[in-house]
């Protein structure tokens, strides 16, 4: 069944993501959220939420596909090289957690 306000349940998402995951720098967290990521992971995971099952590989080839400014802009790494292990496992089971209740 398609959601008529899709905008919400975007910014519900990315709500999820925000507090779920986030940046590790030299033992340092930065959740997506404080980092203004997490709208930008939901907008790209969205659409794999709506459509059924959500794999590991789908979520890391999107989070990978998601470049992440550095150094003023000097360089940029993808989001999947920032997220540790443990970090992603989060995220994999908020996002499961989430779409279970859709």
């Amino acid at each position: 069944m398609a959601n008529p306000n899709p905008t919400a349940e975007i910014e519900a998402l990315a709500s999820v993501i925000g507090g779920a995951a986030y940046i590790d720098v030299a033992k340092w967290h930065l959740y997506l959220n404080d980092a203004k990521l997490h709208t930008t992971v939901a907008q790209q995971l969205y659409p794999l939420i709506v459509k059924g099952p959500i794999g590991e590989e789908e979520v890391t080839g999107i989070l990978a596909k998601i470049p992440v400014k550095v150094g003023g802009g000097q360089r940029e790494i993808p989001l999947l090289d920032l997220l540790p292990v443990q970090c992603q496992v989060d995220l994999m089971d908020a996002l499961e957690e989430y779409q279970a209740q859709l």
